[in-house]
C-alpha cells in the first residue's frame, strides 16, 4: 500500500485537499487529548481551505502534496514557510516547517521522511540556515522521528487550543 503514493509540488487549487488532510490529521492525532468541540473549533480556522490558498499564493512558501494511487487521494503533505517561532537567535535565513502531516495508516513506509527531504532541499535551495519546527510536546512519536533525522531541541513556546494552553517544542535541523 505504501509504496503506491504520489508526493509532487502543490498548486493553486489543492487547497481543499491540504485541508481535508490537515483536519483529518489533526483530529487522528489529538482526538483523545484536546476537547472534541476544541479540535472542530481549531481546525475550522486553522485548516481552512483559505490558510492554504493564501501559502499557496505566496511566493515565500512552498507546499507538497502526498497522494495515493490509485485515485489520487491526499493523504499527507508539507508545508516550507517563513520561520516565525520565538527563538532568541531567530535569524531571517531560517524557514519553518509549518506542518508535515500524514494520514496514520502511511506511517512507517518512509514517505514521512520523503515529505521532510522535499522541505529540507528546498530550503537548502533558498539557502537556508536552519529549518525550525514546533511540535507537541506530548507526541513522543513525532519528537522521535525529527531527532531520528537530526533535528536538536532549541527551545519551547506555548501553542492555544480552545482556550488552554500546551506546549510546543521547538526543534531545528543545521542545513550549512
Amino acid at each position: 500500500m505504501n509504496d503506491q503514493l504520489r508526493l509532487r509540488r502543490c498548486a493553486p487549487g489543492d487547497e481543499a485537499a491540504l485541508a481535508l488532510v490537515g483536519q483529518a490529521t489533526f483530529l487522528e492525532t489529538f482526538a483523545g487529548i484536546l476537547g472534541g468541540g476544541d479540535i472542530v473549533r481549531h481546525c475550522a480556522h486553522a485548516h481552512a481551505a483559505a490558510t492554504y490558498r493564501a501559502w499557496l499564493d505566496d511566493a515565500a512558501c512552498a507546499l507538497w502534496l502526498l497522494e495515493a494511487a490509485p485515485g489520487e487521494a491526499p493523504v499527507g503533505y508539507a508545508v516550507l514557510a517563513p520561520a516565525q517561532l520565538p527563538l532568541p537567535d531567530a535569524d531571517a535565513r531560517d524557514l519553518e516547517l509549518k506542518r508535515i502531516y500524514l494520514l496514520g495508516r502511511y506511517h512507517g513506509g518512509g514517505w514521512g521522511r520523503r515529505l521532510l527531504q522535499a522541505t529540507a532541499d528546498e530550503a537548502r535551495a533558498r539557502g537556508a540556515r536552519r529549518l525550525l519546527l514546533g511540535v507537541y510536546d506530548g507526541n513522543a512519536a513525532a519528537i522521535g522521528f525529527y531527532e531520528r533525522i537530526g533535528f536538536r531541541a532549541l527551545g519551547t513556546r506555548r501553542f492555544n487550543v480552545g482556550g488552554r494552553d500546551y506546549d510546543d517544542r521547538i526543534l531545528g535541523l543545521a542545513l550549512d
